[in-house]
């Protein structure tokens, strides 16, 4: 029996776009958190005490750029493949 070698490929590639947009938009959301995080009231005590922003206001600024550049590198990297 004979596997359809272009029906597994479309699933394979049908599977990265998506995942690539959840991640770019996953990422998107907790960079604007992360700045918003950044501004509150808490954060501004915490910089006038230590001199640096609470970590909640990092890890997601952190977590947002990594989430965000591995969604765009996958949208990117998705569509000009050769076949």
């Amino acid at each position: 029996m004979r596997l359809n070698h272009c029906a597994c490929g479309a699933v394979e590639g049908g599977v990265n776009k998506p995942l690539s947009l959840v991640l770019l938009v996953i990422g998107a959301i907790l960079l604007f958190y992360g700045f918003r995080a950044g501004d509150s009231v808490g954060s501004d005590v915490s910089r006038a005490v230590t001199g640096t922003p609470t970590d909640k206001s990092i890890w997601l600024l952190v977590g947002g750029a990594i989430a965000g550049v591995a969604g765009l590198f996958g949208l990117l990297r998705g569509s000009g493949g050769a076949k």
